[in-house]
């Protein structure tokens, strides 16, 4: 079983996230609505695959990701963007991010992603 964690400001797209994974052997274990939460959630959970906003009220996705694989070089995170944040995604994927999603996104497209890393 594929254990997933959500990070996203917005309710509605940690439930799309959910929802999208519902017909899929992927459980998700945990949801934060900022990059703090996420990192500690990341830290108690272990989840093997991270979803996570770039931006964010609080700590941001990028500041998150940063931190997240100083504690762990191994975690794979998959970041989601809204249109328009090409330069962020950019500097996500040279941070470390293994896979980015714009979003609105098609569930097809999240599963694929998390299928081609695990």
């Amino acid at each position: 079983m594929v254990r997933i964690l959500i990070v996203d400001d917005a309710t509605f797209i940690r439930n799309m996230v959910k929802k999208s994974l519902l017909p899929t052997d992927f459980e998700v274990v945990g949801e934060a609505a900022n990059g703090g939460e996420g990192i500690r959630l990341f830290n108690e959970l272990k989840p093997d695959i991270i979803t996570m906003d770039i931006t964010m009220r609080g700590m941001d996705g990028l500041t998150a990701l940063q931190e997240i694989l100083k504690s762990n070089p191994e975690a794979k995170v998959i970041m989601l963007s809204s249109l328009g944040e090409e330069g962020l995604i950019k500097k996500a994927i040279s941070l470390g991010a293994i896979d980015f999603i714009t979003k609105p996104f098609k569930p097809e497209r999240l599963i694929n992603a998390i299928r081609a890393i695990v």
